[in-house]
């Protein structure tokens, strides 16, 4: 079976099998969707929770991988060309730690990335059924395509499944 290893500022869409991989969630979220019928998944691993913060006249293009906002549209895109369709579409989510104690008046990067997904979701109308959120510890999150199982695994506490 192979495994897909999605990056930081990642994403990867696999059809009918394999296993797509994220490490290192702390406060970026992992976001996999899964269309059930077609046996499509997607993985990504976002940083941020805003692009609209980097866009500049300077820079002539960003990562969409590296943002909620921009993330998601990109990974439902991607999974549509290879056989999903939208409407069948599930959501698990994983990470947004506050790994250090900093905290603004408007929240850590976290929480911020953890509202920012959910915000994104259901914005496009994808139900979110199953998250592990928040909390002080990093996570590695698997999303198996030939099922649709999601494993969470946190650092010092072992595997979660949805």
């Amino acid at each position: 079976m192979e495994t897909v290893h999605v990056k930081i500022a990642d994403l990867a869409v696999k059809k009918d099998n394999g296993v797509l991989v994220t490490f290192g969630l702390g406060s970026c979220i992992g976001i996999a969707l899964y269309d059930k019928k077609s046996k499509v998944g997607g993985l990504a691993h976002i940083l941020l929770n805003d692009s609209e913060k980097f866009k500049r006249p300077s820079v002539t293009s960003i990562n969409p991988a590296k943002f909620a906002d921009t993330a998601i549209p990109c990974l439902i895109k991607d999974m549509v060309a290879i056989g999903a369709r939208k409407e069948n579409l599930e959501a698990g989510i994983a990470g947004g730690a506050s790994l250090f104690n900093f905290k603004s008046e408007t929240g850590s990067v976290g929480e911020k990335n953890i509202e920012a997904v959910r915000t994104g979701l259901k914005k496009a109308g994808i139900r979110l059924t199953s998250e592990d959120v928040g909390g002080s510890c990093g996570r590695t999150m698997r999303l198996f395509v030939e099922t649709g199982e999601i494993t969470i695994t946190t650092a010092g506490k072992g595997a979660m499944k949805s």
